[in-house]
């Protein structure tokens, strides 16, 4: 019979951080289009992206 490796640990991410930086992220963007920074919209843009997609397909990735 096979023997799987013990867990040591379960990794329950906590949602804050994410909710923080896709915060930031329309913060950035917003002000860009208020400034018409198209480098600061990106920004924001790419900041939401990786908040609400990367980041957490990343986690989920990893743990499986």
């Amino acid at each position: 019979m096979p023997c799987s490796p013990p867990v040591l640990a379960v990794f329950d991410p906590d949602p804050l951080p994410f909710v923080v930086l896709m915060g930031v992220g329309f913060v950035i963007g917003i002000g860009g289009h208020v400034y018409k920074s198209r480098t600061a919209i990106a920004t924001g843009i790419g900041m939401i992206f990786v908040a609400t997609i990367l980041l957490p397909l990343g986690l989920y990735l990893n743990d499986h």
